[in-house]
């Protein structure tokens, strides 16, 4: 038997918003990284790599919740509430990095602790954000 893809609840997101929301992830996950590194080391440069890795996920991240926000107009009713989840999740994402961002334009001394658990936090919600986005279609078994 082979795998095919059906259409779930939700369509699967369009090329250029998957690219978007491929690189959130792995940039809050390298500022939380980073911040670890930081906290074992009290090396300031490991701050700078977490403020740039955090301002790269602000930046495309923006750009991947106007996708969603559009997304969310244009979307009909039987989808509106997955695509509501999806841009909250999104936005709460963008916020709590962009409060992060700020947190870590202090003092590279004075960040700790509030940065990691900014940095974690924002890290877990480009996460579900991610798994949301990305699961549009659902494989199953084809007679």
């Amino acid at each position: 038997m082979a795998a095919i893809s059906v259409p779930g609840s939700a369509r699967p997101l369009h090329p250029l918003h998957a690219i978007l929301l491929a690189f959130p992830l792995p940039l809050f996950l390298g500022a939380l990284l980073s911040d670890f590194a930081y906290r074992s080391s009290f090396q300031i440069q490991w701050a700078n790599f977490s403020s740039w890795l955090l301002a790269g996920g602000l930046f495309i991240g923006g750009f991947a919740l106007l996708w969603a926000l559009i997304d969310l107009i244009r979307s009909g009713t039987a989808r509106r509430k997955r695509a509501a989840i999806y841009f909250f999740v999104l936005l709460a994402m963008w916020i709590l990095g962009f409060i992060s961002a700020l947190v870590h334009s202090k003092d590279a001394f004075a960040i700790m602790p509030e940065a990691l658990y900014l940095s974690a936090i924002a890290t877990i919600l480009a996460l579900v954000a991610a798994w949301m986005g990305y699961s549009g279609y659902q494989s199953r078994e084809a007679a």
